[in-house]
């Protein structure tokens, strides 16, 4: 039997945007003692006094244990596990901030899916770099986590992934209630990629969306694109498998199709005919697919990893390539004919490898509500 989790376990949520407050309502759900970090003091007021967010999570009744604080120090002070969840190019100056108020033996978690720009690293990689702690002490968490429908109660599943099995386990069981469940893996590196690449995906489906292409084209680029994201997540050390999981097809499958995804609706606009800035400007929150197209081609070029479709979003961004060319070019990374590769030739060849990942992920989805377990 599983063991129940201690109640009012001190945990810390930086981050008071859509996707970190939905986590800290997660964690309440859950039974932890929950301090959510707002920058802002007047929506740490609101959060704590009126239980809403209505920037980020209008209409939303958050948990009357919830209490929110513009103090880094109130909301570190003596939480087991801190889960960060600030736009990805700003978490290292956020955690110089806040490494001198962590306590000892703290669990750090990232809740954020992107690389840094200029280094090209994962946030558990700064997480590592700046924080002193023990990286078995570092966690991340993905998977297909549309902040609004969580929020809302919808059920859904996501999986933590840590090189330490036990610092999994841990995180999980506080990631956990009725309608969340937490799903375990140690391979961080696809977890992360996983997510990130996503993204790029999203905004490309986003792009052919604002154009007014179909479904064929969309299943082509979604397909197309998760074979992207495994060669390039394998070339840095993934497992495959992961990728056909939670944190990648399900993250993919939820981030293309939703108008939800600030990828896709930033493809949108795109695809529309607006420019990046008149993009950035629209977006209330922070884009990280935009952020991460670069960094992800610098480090593809690096592997020697072939990236068509993120190449073709690169030029769109650019203005290079207008964004109702962008559809035909995806489909194929050639025009001499290929065989049909999907994740893994060894295994599986045509059809066979994608359904096995499809179906996986839709079983970890349906048994996501009965047990914490393995991705």
């Amino acid at each position: 039997m599983k063991p129940k989790v201690q109640p009012g376990k001190r945990v810390a949520v930086l981050g008071a945007g859509s996707w970190g407050t939905t986590f800290a309502k997660i964690l309440a759900d859950g039974g932890a003692d929950v301090v959510l970090w707002a920058r802002r003091p007047e929506l740490a007021r609101e959060i704590t006094e009126g239980r809403r967010n209505s920037d980020y999570l209008p209409g939303i009744n958050l948990p009357s244990t919830l209490r929110a604080t513009s103090r880094l120090d109130l909301a570190l002070a003596g939480a087991e596990q801190v889960f960060v969840s600030v736009p990805s190019q700003s978490l290292r100056e956020n955690l110089i901030l806040a490494e001198p108020f962590l306590a000892p033996g703290a669990i750090v978690v990232s809740l954020m899916k992107g690389v840094e720009r200029g280094s090209g690293m994962r946030m558990s990689e700064i997480i590592a770099e700046v924080l002193p702690i023990n990286p078995d002490l570092i966690a991340a968490i993905s998977g297909p986590n549309l902040a609004l429908e969580i929020a809302k109660e919808q059920p859904t599943a996501a999986v933590v992934s840590s090189n330490s099995l036990e610092t999994a386990h841990a995180v999980a069981m506080l990631a956990t209630n009725r309608y969340f469940r937490s799903y375990v893996n140690t391979d961080v590196i696809g977890t992360e990629f996983g997510g990130v690449l996503k993204n790029l995906i999203a905004v490309a489906i986003g792009i052919v969306d604002g154009v007014g292409y179909g479904e064929n084209t969309k299943a082509s680029i979604i397909t197309r694109g998760l074979v992207e994201m495994t060669d390039f997540a394998v070339a840095y050390g993934a497992r495959p498998e992961t990728l056909s999981g939670l944190a990648g097809l399900g993250d993919l499958i939820a981030t293309c199709q939703s108008p939800l995804s600030r990828n896709n609706t930033a493809g949108r606009l795109l695809g529309q005919g607006y420019g990046i800035a008149d993009v950035v400007k629209q977006m209330q929150q922070t884009t990280e697919g935009l952020a991460s197209v670069g960094p992800i081609l610098e480090l593809a070029r690096a592997k020697g990893v072939d990236m068509p479709i993120v190449e073709q979003v690169r030029q769109v961004l650019a203005g290079t390539l207008k964004p109702r060319d962008l559809a035909p070019h995806l489909t194929t990374d050639s025009d001499e004919p290929q065989g049909e590769r999907t994740i893994d030739d060894s295994q599986a060849h045509g059809g066979a490898a994608l359904w096995g990942s499809v179906k996986r992920t839709f079983d970890q989805l349906r048994h996501g509500g009965r047990r914490a377990g393995g991705n």
